[in-house]
């Protein structure tokens, strides 16, 4: 991760002015034991399988990707200069964690790992994304999934 004094101007008082919210100690939502949850990952790395149009600079878009999908046909189409891409190019797990849910969920600390996971343009304004949040919503009821995994880039 970048140290704000590496970011260069004016992404850096960009970055440094944005709002940030805060939250109480306590979760906002009640659930299951961990190990009766079926988890899905949403990765700000702007994901896209191999030969997919990549996301468009600030794009408020998501795209679903395949649990199955082979981590040999997954590109990052996030652009930026604030980022070390070194690490998930040896493990596609430092951006996408599925091999470690698999895992998890064979060992049994968790129920299961979703079908579909998520993937978004990190530095997109989150005002823009209302309707990836309900496109991602709208998969997570209908799959039934109730936690997810955040993996930000």
């Amino acid at each position: 991760m970048a140290r704000p004094d590496d970011i260069p101007q004016p992404t850096r008082d960009a970055v440094l002015n944005l709002p940030c919210p805060v939250f109480e100690t306590t979760p906002f939502v009640a659930g299951p034991p961990l190990a009766q949850r079926r988890v899905a990952i949403l990765s700000s790395a702007a994901l896209i399988r191999r030969g997919d149009p990549p996301f468009p600079f600030g794009s408020g878009e998501c795209r679903f990707v395949a649990a199955d999908t082979p981590a040999a046909d997954l590109l990052v189409s996030h652009v930026s200069i604030n980022f070390d891409r070194s690490g998930w190019q040896r493990d596609i797990n430092v951006i996408y964690p599925i091999d470690r849910l698999r895992d998890l969920a064979a060992s049994g600390e968790i129920a299961g790992v979703a079908e579909t996971h998520y993937t978004v343009m990190g530095s997109t304004d989150p005002a823009e994304m209302q309707q990836a949040v309900n496109q991602i919503e709208g998969q997570l009821r209908q799959e039934r999934i109730d936690s997810i995994l955040l993996s930000p880039v």
